[in-house]
């Protein structure tokens, strides 16, 4: 069955605008423009689309769907397989939120108990699965399950003011990361604090710490793009500034 640009927004709803711009961008091109100037769209351009939404649907920019999709390896099968899994995290991760809220308002109305660690489950368990979904085939790669499953165990098990203070380290890091960079030194003191303070954040996620992993773990922000970014977002350098602030960390005595 074909389609006009028209038919196929109604049928997936979306807007002809997103279906144009699909275009536009060559991400989804229609299977053949008629004498009539429409676009018109065949199956194999519906099923594009599907995928084309179910990557958004998980958070994947146009740009990476763009390269995922038109890559030789795509196989579409396995896409949907992956599709399933992912959509089954986040369904879970909404039905752990949505008890969370029932807990809670049966103990407003006096009809029930939330103990003050069941209020944060689900929230915890969004944490975890952002991680995963951003960092986990790599960290996995790298690490291996075991330490990755117990981390997450830790995570489900932090208290409120356990997580807020991790929330707060977190900040504090970066800040005193960005006095140190301006000092441009990452084996001066303000350098080396700040990554004993990343220790510290470190020791909320891992069982044990260990050289090693901390100065992988640094090269790791180095290597995958998503890492600097997250470090480089106030000033560009940061994140090999730390990866070197590390080195002399562990390499001391």
């Amino acid at each position: 069955m074909e389609y006009t640009v028209q038919k196929l927004g109604l049928l997936a709803g979306v807007s002809t605008r997103t279906l144009r711009y699909y275009d536009e961008i060559g991400i989804l091109k229609p299977a053949r423009i008629n004498s009539s100037g429409y676009r018109i769209y065949g199956q194999p351009e519906v099923d594009r689309l599907q995928q084309i939404l179910f990557y958004r649907e998980l958070g994947v920019s146009l740009e990476e769907i763009n390269e995922i999709i038109t890559s030789p390896t795509f196989d579409a099968d396995q896409a949907l397989r992956e599709h399933r899994i992912k959509l089954l995290e986040k369904r879970e991760q909404l039905d752990a939120l949505i008890a969370n809220v029932d807990r809670t308002l049966a103990q407003r109305e006096g009809t029930g108990t939330v103990s003050d660690q069941q209020k944060f489950e689900g929230f915890k368990q969004k944490l975890i699965d952002d991680n995963e979904k951003q960092y986990g085939e790599e960290i996995r790669a790298k690490y291996g399950d075991e330490p990755i499953n117990k981390s997450n165990q830790k995570i489900k098990g932090m208290t409120e003011e356990e997580h807020a203070h991790l929330e707060q380290l977190a900040a504090t890091i970066h800040e005193a990361l960005a006095n140190a960079f301006e000092t441009g030194d990452p084996a001066g003191e303000l350098a080396q604090s700040a990554v004993a303070l990343h220790r510290q954040w470190l020791s909320f996620y891992w069982d044990e710490y260990s050289k090693e992993a901390h100065m992988g773990l640094a090269q790791m922000y180095m290597d995958d793009p998503r890492f600097t970014a997250y470090y480089d977002k106030d000033q560009p350098g940061v994140a090999a500034f730390l990866r070197d602030a590390v080195a002399v960390y562990v390499g001391k005595d």
